[in-house]
């Protein structure tokens, strides 16, 4: 199989009568997110756990078995006694610390290829692909295929490494165009990069945080605080399968946007949902803690449970910015009482006992995880 040349930018020939409807479907359903993020007064805090869930599902789609309970645990102290499965959590904390990066890197400056490569070498950084050329783009010729299949059985050779700056610079100039539609841009965004595999490695995961980034730059979002993988993950044989027939025909990019934007407002949707399920969680929680306490530092307490839904009881804010110890130790044990905290494992020895919050860790997994 020769390499492949990806089609010229700004666009292919693409079918837009056909996407109208899916098109004003994803920009609605976005807008109402978008609204919620308003509405939130510090999503940041509110809705970190996200920011977390979406780190472990974009690295399971690349093959990891972490779930978000294994790295809130790993956090709060609880390491996973298997190696594989602490490797799995490392991975997650370097994509999750990526997108931090990158979220506060666009305060400063315009997304560019420099940023790209410091998020490839964060991403990489004493893990799986280490060794695999991090924060440099490929220097090599690279396929995708069976583990171990040599490159003519490829089902996909993306361009030949002496390409690859002139097809990144074309794509740059591409993400900061002005387009008929961001979503549609995005869409293309996303599938040229897969395309180009510009990497030896974490291709995938950098295509999938570039999402929040673009829809925040281009000002679809208020904050870059989308996150497209659970969709992904869920429909990832159709995903992968949408992202290689764009190497077979033109006209499967109007199949290939339709399936993203698809996929954008289906999140959104879920998205929404969910951002509202966690702020009137907060509103109910509020009340009930400070009528159970009667203390001003039980929100401090909250906030924190909100930020790190899985902690040690010694990892609380202590002194100048929450309560004393003692004060801290009679909070958490009210907490407890009223089921707001679970107890994942006792204090021992010179451990300190690792908490959960599991009405939040339910919110967050879809799932009844404790």
């Amino acid at each position: 199989m020769k390499p492949f040349t990806p089609p010229p930018l700004p666009w292919p020939n693409l079918d837009w009568e056909s996407l109208i409807p899916v098109i004003g479907r994803a920009n609605r359903a976005l807008a109402q997110f978008n609204g919620i993020l308003q509405g939130v007064p510090n999503p940041g805090l509110m809705l970190s756990p996200l920011a977390t869930q979406e780190a472990v599902l974009s690295s399971k789609i690349e093959g990891t078995q972490a779930s978000l309970d294994d790295v809130l645990k790993f956090e709060a102290g609880d390491k996973p006694a298997e190696k594989a499965l602490a490797d799995d959590v490392q991975e997650i904390l370097h994509y999750r610390l990526a997108l931090r990066t990158a979220v506060a890197a666009l305060k400063k400056r315009p997304f560019n290829l420099n940023l790209l490569k410091e998020l490839h070498e964060i991403l990489l950084a004493g893990v799986r692909g280490n060794d695999k050329a991090r924060g440099r783009f490929r220097p090599v010729q690279n396929w995708i295929g069976h583990p171990g299949s040599p490159m003519t059985e490829a089902s996909f050779v993306p361009p030949t490494p002496d390409r690859v700056f002139e097809f990144m610079d074309t794509w740059e100039k591409f993400y900061h165009a002005e387009s008929p539609d961001p979503l549609v841009q995005l869409a293309m965004v996303h599938a040229q990069f897969e395309l180009i595999h510009p990497f030896l490695d974490g291709n995938g995961r950098l295509g999938r945080i570039l999402v929040p980034l673009f829809l925040a730059e281009k000002g679809v979002l208020t904050q870059p605080m989308f996150y497209l993988s659970a969709y992904l993950e869920e429909h990832r044989d159709a995903y992968l399968a949408r992202l290689r027939d764009l190497s077979q025909a033109p006209k499967n990019w109007t199949r290939w946007i339709e399936f993203f934007l698809q996929a954008i407002e289906a999140q959104a949707t879920v998205n929404t949902r969910t951002a509202r399920a966690i702020l009137a969680l907060y509103q109910a929680k509020k009340v009930q803690v400070l009528e159970l306490t009667r203390s001003p530092w039980a929100i401090v307490v909250l906030d924190h449970l909100f930020q790190h839904p899985v902690l040690s009881a010694s990892a609380l804010p202590f002194k100048r910015n929450g309560p004393s110890r003692q004060v801290a130790a009679v909070l958490i044990a009210k907490f407890k009482e009223a089921k707001i905290l679970k107890t994942v494992h006792p204090s021992r020895g010179r451990r300190a006992e690792v908490l959960a919050f599991p009405a939040l860790l339910h919110l967050c997994e879809g799932r009844t995880v404790l």
